[in-house]
C-alpha cells in the first residue's frame, strides 16, 4: 500500500515571534549557541515586487538552539551589524544547510552571514540522481510530509508579516536537518558523498558572478526581433526601465513588462494615444503609465539613432560560437563534440546523475573548441583533464569526464545525436543568472 504523504501545517514548538530587535537578536544568539549540529537556513526575497535581491526574512533553525525568524530590515546598518557578525562567527563554527544555495548565498552574505561549509538539498538530490529535487518533493518522497504551496511567490518586503506567511517560512527550516541526515546517507551508499563534498566547496569559493555585457539582449521575446533600428529602441526602453526601478525599488517588471516593451520598440508609438493603442491588445497594466513621457522620449531619441550607433543584431563574444551551429559551419569541431556529448550522457546515466552536474557543457565546448595540445594526436587523458580543472571543473568531475573528452577528440565523423540537456550552459557552480526579483521555487 502507497504510504499518503501528512501536511506538515506548523512547527513542532510553534511560529516563534519574528525579530526585529537587538535584544530579540542577541538572545537568539545565545540559543544558538546552546544547540550541536548544523544550522538551517532560508532566506526569503520579494521575488517579481522589488528590484534588489536583499533578504526580507531570514529563517535559522539548530538541533537544541531552536528556531528563529528574523528581520533583517529591522537592523539598518552602514556596513555589517555587529550582532550579524557575531551571529556569523557563530555560523562558523559548523555546517550551514541550505536549499538551493546558489539562490541565497548572495542576500546572506549582503547582511554579513558568509558560510564556511555548507550543505546544499537541492544539490545532493541532483548528484544523487533524484527524480524532483524541489524542496516540496524531497520532504514527501524521504520524509512523508508535505508543505503547502499557496505563498511561494508574496512580497516578502511587507511589514507585517502575516502569521500565515512567517508559519510558511519556519516550515521552510522545520526539517532541513532531518533532510540533510538522509540525503548524507544516500550519498555514501552511492559512493558520492566527496563529489557533493567538492560541488558545495566550489560554491562556497565561487567568485560573484560578472557583470552580463549588454543585459538588454536577455529581454524576453527578443528572438523576435530582426531588424537593428528596433534593438536600438529595445536597448534604450530597457536602460531607461532598468534605471526607474533601481530608484525605486521596484521590479522592472511592474513597471513595464518584457512584452509591453518588445511591442513599444515594434511600433514606436509618438504619443499617450499611441502607446495606449499599443497596449491595450496585449492587456498590458502595471504601472507603465506613470512613466508615459519618459518611455516616449526613449523612443524618440533610439528612433532618431543614424545607423552606425545601432547595436549589431548578435553580441560580441569572447568564447566559441553557439553549439547549435556547429554541426552546419564548423563540422570538424562538431563531430567531436558530438561523440563529446554521446559519452558524457551514457556516463550519466550510467552513474545516475544530470549530464549537466557531471560536467558543464561551457565547459565541454571550451575544451572541445580549443582542445589541450596533443590531444588531437594521442589519447591524452592527463592534459585534457588539466584543462577541464582549468576551465573550472571540479576534480572529481575531470577525473570522470577527461577519458571521454580525450576519445571524443579524436573523432572525424559526428554521429546523429537527439536534443540533449548539454544544451544547457549552467551548472549549480556557475548558475544562470536570475532576473532581477528572482527566487528558488521551494515546492
Amino acid at each position: 500500500m502507497e504510504t499518503v504523504a501528512i501536511p506538515l501545517l506548523a512547527p513542532l514548538e510553534g511560529v516563534p515571534e519574528i525579530i526585529n530587535s537587538e535584544s530579540a537578536l542577541a538572545k537568539a544568539i545565545a540559543e544558538l549557541t546552546t544547540g550541536v549540529g548544523p544550522f538551517a537556513i532560508d532566506a526569503e526575497r520579494a521575488s517579481g515586487y522589488k528590484y534588489s535581491s536583499r533578504a526580507y526574512l531570514i529563517q535559522i533553525k539548530r538541533t537544541g538552539g531552536g528556531l528563529h525568524l528574523l528581520d533583517p530590515i529591522a537592523f539598518p546598518s552602514d556596513g555589517i551589524h555587529p550582532l550579524f557578525t557575531q551571529l556569523n562567527e557563530l555560523l562558523s563554527t559548523g555546517e550551514v544547510i541550505l536549499h538551493a544555495s546558489t539562490q541565497d548565498l548572495p542576500c546572506l552574505r549582503e547582511v554579513g552571514l558568509d558560510p564556511s561549509r555548507l550543505f546544499d538539498t537541492e544539490l545532493a538530490g541532483r548528484i544523487a540522481g533524484l527524480p524532483r529535487v524541489g524542496l516540496g518533493p524531497l520532504l514527501e518522497s524521504l520524509l512523508g510530509v508535505t508543505l503547502a504551496k499557496e505563498h511561494s511567490a508574496v512580497d516578502w518586503s511587507i511589514r507585517p508579516l502575516p502569521l500565515a506567511w512567517l508559519t510558511y517560512a519556519a516550515l521552510d527550516v522545520e526539517l532541513l536537518v532531518e533532510l540533510r541526515n538522509i540525503m548524507s546517507e544516500i550519498l555514501e551508499s552511492q559512493g558520492k558523498l566527496a563529489w557533493a563534498s567538492e560541488e558545495f566547496a566550489s560554491i562556497l569559493a565561487a567568485r560573484p558572478p560578472e557583470k552580463k555585457k549588454d543585459p538588454w539582449r536577455r529581454t524576453s521575446g527578443m528572438h523576435k526581433i530582426k531588424k537593428r533600428n528596433v534593438l536600438a529602441v529595445v536597448r534604450a526602453l530597457w536602460l531607461r526601465r532598468d534605471e526607474i526601478a533601481r530608484g525605486l525599488d521596484v521590479s522592472p517588471s511592474k513597471l513595464l513588462s518584457d512584452s509591453a516593451l518588445l511591442e513599444l520598440a515594434v511600433h514606436t508609438p509618438k504619443n499617450r494615444k499611441e502607446m495606449e493603442k499599443v497596449l491595450r491588445p496585449i492587456g498590458a497594466r502595471a504601472r507603465w503609465f506613470e512613466q508615459t513621457d519618459e518611455w516616449l522620449n526613449e523612443i524618440e531619441s533610439a528612433v532618431a539613432l543614424p545607423e552606425s550607433e545601432w547595436p549589431q543584431m548578435r553580441a560580441q563574444s569572447d568564447g566559441p560560437p553557439p553549439a547549435k551551429i556547429w554541426r552546419e559551419k564548423y563540422p570538424q569541431k562538431y563531430a567531436p563534440l558530438s561523440h563529446a556529448r554521446a559519452g558524457i550522457e551514457a556516463k550519466s546515466a550510467e552513474l545516475a546523475i544530470p549530464a549537466e552536474n557531471l560536467i558543464s557543457p561551457e565547459i565541454v565546448r571550451r575544451v572541445i573548441w580549443e582542445p589541450p595540445t596533443g590531444s588531437m594526436q594521442a589519447l591524452d587523458v592527463e592534459s585534457v583533464e588539466s584543462t577541464l580543472r582549468e576551465r573550472g571543473a571540479r576534480p572529481w568531475q575531470a577525473s570522470i569526464v577527461a577519458p571521454l573528452l580525450a576519445a571524443a577528440l579524436l573523432e572525424r565523423e559526428a554521429i546523429t545525436l537527439p536534443e540533449s540537456p548539454m544544451e544547457t550552459p549552467a551548472t549549480p557552480a556557475e548558475p544562470a543568472t536570475p532576473a532581477v526579483g528572482g527566487d528558488k521555487p521551494k515546492v
